[in-house]
């Protein structure tokens, strides 16, 4: 069974997102920023498949926090989120270790297909 780390700071968000991807038999954690998230990963030793974070989010982004496991867990495919269009010209210069971005809104459907490419990503 894959880990997943979802983080997002929107409650919502958080739960909508970790019911879609728990539906193909992925176990989910969740986080509410980018330092929650990190402490996670720390206690873990690194042992999620796929961190999917929201760029925009207070404490600590999520661009800040691909770059720290990038940096400390090569290993971890990461996913990014985001419903601003900045965020994701911020994001375009890490395609070295962001797998890709995921515009808000996206459907149900299409996270779950996001996360499938990003874990057969993986297995290649």
């Amino acid at each position: 069974m894959t880990r997943v780390l979802i983080v997002d700071d929107e409650e919502s968000m958080r739960l909508l997102v970790a019911r879609a991807i728990a539906m193909d038999g992925h176990e989910i954690v969740t986080a509410q920023d980018g330092a929650e998230a990190l402490d996670l990963i720390v206690e873990a030793a690194g042992a999620f498949d796929l961190l999917l974070t929201d760029i925009k989010m207070p404490v600590m982004d999520g661009i800040a926090l691909a770059l720290a496991v990038a940096r400390d867990y090569p290993h971890l495919t990461i996913l990014l989120m985001t419903g601003f269009a900045d965020q994701r010209e911020r994001a375009s210069g890490l395609d070295a270790i962001v797998h890709d971005v995921v515009t808000k809104p996206f459907s149900i459907a299409d996270i779950r297909t996001a996360v499938a490419d990003a874990l057969a990503s993986r297995a290649q």
